[in-house]
């Protein structure tokens, strides 16, 4: 299963980097797994779940000009993609709030 949460955001420095470079992102029960070419403007950073029977894996894109976040939560056998996505929005709740306008979460099949 897919889910894709998209967060809006006010204009500024890449959230994707802000995330994959904070020091408390492991409190919310995350770990940055992979990161491609963080310096580059396309670049990526897939996060896993450091808590025990959470599955899946997020993998963050971020769209400088449009000031999108887009995650897609990818999920397999039968592994709901709930607990991730609480933590995922948990983090940026807590942690980078200012920066956040809307979160839309849109499960897919």
């Amino acid at each position: 299963m897919q889910t894709i949460v998209q967060v809006v955001c006010t204009p500024g420095r890449s959230v994707r980097d802000a995330i994959a470079r904070h020091p408390r992102i492991g409190a919310h029960g995350l770990v940055v797994s992979a990161q491609k070419s963080p310096e580059r403007p396309h670049g990526w950073t897939k996060l896993h779940s450091s808590r025990p029977g959470v599955r899946g894996a997020i993998n963050v894109q971020w769209n400088a000009d449009a000031g999108i976040l887009l995650a897609r939560v990818i999920t397999r056998a039968g592994n709901v993609p709930g607990p991730i996505v609480a933590d995922f929005v948990d983090f940026l709740m807590t942690r980078l709030a200012r920066r956040i306008e809307c979160i839309n979460v849109i499960p897919r099949r």
